[in-house]
């Protein structure tokens, strides 16, 4: 068994797919950790990229879902599925290398301690328009929730097997980040972070960072999560 599963949501990623699968097989070339591919309800010719290529990688695999029901639906699909002592996930879209995984690792102590820790990375190289947004964003939940909060959504994120079984109801979409973290406060981890380079797509498009009428759909979103949140008086 896997030390690790490092779970990686694809929605109509087919033109990434390739060079994903093969710079995972590349870093990671030893029986610790796996990579989950989770199919979230792709309806371009994904199912066939990965049954064709993923027979030759023992360490790889995928998982199917039928419908595509928000990115974090599709993350929670993998994790349930890895029954590995560390779970993490990172994006497909190869704007950060998943070799970030390994610095993660790095971080992990062979000790037990290794189940109060929470791993993230912080993202660097960004455009500036994103870094601005980000900045308010983080902000904005520091003082909601009087904790440091900062480059929610940056990847990979890495945790213990025994943190995933205490979540209630998670969110099943880009909140998930948000309330990964957040219970890592509530739960009171160790919170460590580490840079990572953020580089443009190769392929395809965001599906939420569009233009700016979709990052306010998404600070909607996240706003009203956060209430919620905050309201539930957990933190």
């Amino acid at each position: 068994m896997a030390t690790l599963s490092l779970v990686i949501p694809c929605y109509n990623e087919a033109k990434s797919l390739q060079s994903l699968v093969v710079r995972c097989a590349e870093v990671f070339r030893n029986e610790h950790v796996e990579v989950v591919l989770v199919d979230n309800g792709s309806n371009d010719n994904t199912p066939e990229i990965l049954a064709s290529v993923l027979p030759e990688h023992t360490n790889i695999r995928s998982v199917r879902v039928n419908q595509n029901r928000g990115y974090g639906h599709g993350i929670l699909a993998g994790l349930r599925n890895c029954p590995s002592r560390y779970l993490g996930w990172t994006h497909a879209d190869m704007q950060t290398d998943p070799a970030d995984l390994l610095q993660a690792l790095e971080l992990l102590p062979t000790s037990e301690n290794g189940n109060h820790m929470f791993i993230k990375g912080q993202r660097i190289g960004r455009p500036l328009g994103d870094v601005a947004f980000t900045v308010a964003m983080s902000a904005f939940e520091t003082a909601l929730f009087a904790r440091k909060f900062w480059d929610i959504n940056a990847q990979p994120t890495v945790f213990p097997r025994a943190f995933f079984e205490t979540w209630r109801e998670p969110p099943e979409d880009f909140s998930l980040d948000l309330y990964a973290y957040y219970m890592a406060h509530r739960s009171e981890l160790c919170i460590k972070r580490f840079p990572v380079r953020f580089q443009k797509r190769a392929y395809g498009k965001s599906h939420w960072n569009v233009d700016w009428q979709s990052k306010m759909k998404f600070i909607k979103r996240t706003v009203d999560f956060s209430l919620a949140l905050r309201r539930s008086g957990q933190i």
